[in-house]
C-alpha cells in the first residue's frame, strides 16, 4: 500500500480472509472510495499430493481459498456493479485447471470451477456492462516459487501477466466470457472444441458395439466446432433418428466378468439407468443415492442381477466404498452421477446455495474417487466416470453455483487421468 501511495497512487489495505470475509473486504473498497468496479480474484495457495495420499484437508484448504473466495467477492461485488451498470470481474485458472496436473486434483478442480463459474458471471452481467474473464497466468509467485528453477522464475515476471488484466478491465473493452493463457510475453485465447460426432439411432440398435464401430467418427476432430453454448439436441435428434436402425459388424458383448460397480445417484433417472445396464451385462451394482435405492435394487435382484443399496449422501464416500468391498470384494467401476440443483440469479444467490451445490456435485465425487483409489490401485485396474455438464463447460444463467462446481469436476477428472 505505501508503495503504491508514494507512487501517487490511492490505496487502503485489507486483511481479511477471502473465504470468510468476502463481503468485508469489498465493504472495505465501498467506505474508501464509494465504489467498486473491478474485482481480480487472484488470491491462491497450494497442497500438492499425489492422489493416494491426499486428505480431506488438503482439498478443503484448495475449495475454500480459490472456488469460496472467488464466489464471496464476487457475491459481494456484483450488487454493486449492477448498480452502478458497470463492472469487471477477472478470476485466475491456471494450466492446471485447463489440462490437469499430477499431483494436483484438488488445485485442478478449484481452477477449473472458475471457469465455468465467470462464464455464468458474465451472461448474468452482460447486461448491466459487468464483464467477467478468466485467465490462466504462468508467472513467479509465492506459489510457483515451490515448483519453478530461479532461472526460470527471473523469466518469467508478474507484470507480463498485467498488461491483459489490465486491457480486460478497461472500460472499452466488451471482451466477456474468455479464457486466457498468459506468461512470457504471450497472450492466447482458449476456446471449447466439439468434433462433429457420430449419429447413432436412439433405439435398441444403440449399443456399446455399434458406438465402437462409429468410435472414429466421435474423436475426429478434423472440421470441429467451437461452440460457446450447448449442442442444438432436438436437431441433433432429428439427424440421428433418420439412421436407419442396423447392428453393427462390431457388435460385441462387453466382458464385465466379476465386475463390481458403484452408481451414485443411482436410485432414479439416468444413474437408474446405468444401474439396469451394467447389472444386465453382470456386474454387480452398488447403488447409492440419498432417496431410498431399494426399488431399483429389488428390481436388479428380480431379474437375476446382484445389487446392494446404500441410501446415504455421496459425500460420505467411504461409507459408500466400504459396503461395496464388504459385500462383493472389490470395486472396478465408479460413476459418480450424485449432484442437486439450486438455481438462483447470482445477485440473489445464498451462501449455502453455493455450498450446497459445490458438496453434492464437486466434494462427493472427490470422496467416492478418493475412497476408491486403493483398491483400485492395488488391482491396477479401474474405470471412474464422473458427471459434468454444458452449464459447467459453458456457464450459465443462473447457475454459477452448479457451473462452478460441474466445471470443477472436469479440472478433478483430467488431473485424476494423470
Amino acid at each position: 500500500m505505501r508503495l503504491i501511495e508514494q507512487n501517487g497512487g490511492h490505496a487502503v489495505a485489507d486483511y481479511n480472509d477471502v473465504a470468510k470475509d468476502g463481503e468485508q473486504i469489498i465493504r472495505t473498497a465501498i467506505d474508501k472510495f464509494g465504489r467498486v468496479d473491478i474485482l481480480i480474484n487472484n488470491a491462491g495457495i497450494l497442497r500438492d499430493i499425489s492422489f493416494k495420499n491426499i486428505t480431506d484437508q488438503d482439498w478443503d484448504l484448495i475449495m475454500q481459498v480459490h472456488v469460496i473466495g472467488a464466489y464471496k467477492c464476487a457475491r459481494a461485488a456484483f450488487p454493486y456493479m449492477r448498480q452502478q451498470i458497470y463492472g469487471r470481474i477477472v478470476s485466475t485458472a491456471s494450466a492446471a485447471g485447463l489440462f490437469g496436473s499430477f499431483g494436483q486434483t484438488n488445485y485442478s478442480a478449484a481452477k477449473l470451477a472458475q471457469v465455468g463459474f465467470t462464464e455464468s458471471l458474465a451472461k448474468e452481467g452482460l447486461k448491466y456492462d459487468i464483464r467477467c474473464n478468466t485467465i490462466a497466468p504462468i508467472a513467479a509467485s509465492r506459489l510457483t516459487a515451490t515448483v519453478m528453477t530461479e532461472d526460470v522464475l527471473r523469466r518469467l515476471q508478474p507484470e507480463w501477466v498485467v498488461p491483459l488484466v489490465a486491457f480486460l478491465c478497461n472500460s472499452k473493452s466488451n471482451t466477456t466470457g474468455g479464457i486466457f493463457e498468459v506468461g512470457a510475453g504471450h497472450v492466447a485465447q482458449i476456446r471449447w472444441e466439439r468434433a462433429q460426432g457420430a449419429y447413432l439411432r436412439p433405439d435398441d440398435s444403440f449399443t456399446q458395439g455399434k458406438l465402437l464401430h462409429e468410435w472414429h467418427e466421435v474423436v475426429d476432430f478434423f472440421q470441429p466446432e467451437h461452440p460457446n453454448g450447448p449442442a442444438d439436441f432436438a436437431q441433433l435428434l432429428a439427424m440421428a433418428t433418420s439412421v436407419p436402425t442396423s447392428p453393427s459388424e462390431s457388435e460385441q458383448t462387453p466382458d464385465f466378468k466379476g465386475r463390481v460397480a458403484i452408481v451414485t445417484g443411482g436410485a432414479a433417472g439416468i444413474g437408474q439407468a446405468y444401474s439396469f445396464h451394467f447389472a444386465r451385462h453382470g456386474v454387480s451394482i452398488v447403488v447409492n443415492d440419498l432417496t431410498d435405492p431399494s426399488d431399483t435394487v429389488n428390481r436388479i435382484r428380480a431379474a437375476g442381477g446382484k445389487a446392494l443399496g446404500i441410501q446415504c449422501s455421496a459425500e460420505s464416500g467411504d461409507s459408500v466404498v466400504k459396503a461395496a468391498v464388504d459385500a462383493f470384494g472389490r470395486v472396478d467401476i465408479v460413476i459418480n452421477n450424485a449432484g442437486i440443483l439450486r438455481d438462483a440469479a447470482f445477485h440473489k444467490m445464498t451462501d449455502q446455495q453455493f455450498l450446497d451445490v459445490l458438496n453434492v456435485n464437486l466434494h462427493s465425487t472427490f470422496k467416492v474417487s478418493k475412497a476408491a483409489w486403493p483398491y483400485i490401485q492395488k488391482q491396477r485396474y479401474g474405470r471412474i466416470v464422473n458427471t459434468t455438464s454444458t452449464s459447467g463447460i459453458y456457464g450459465n444463467f443462473g447457475q454459477a453455483n452448479y457451473a462452478a462446481a460441474k466445471c470443477g469436476i472436469l479440472g478433478f477428472s483430467r488431473a485424476l487421468a494423470l
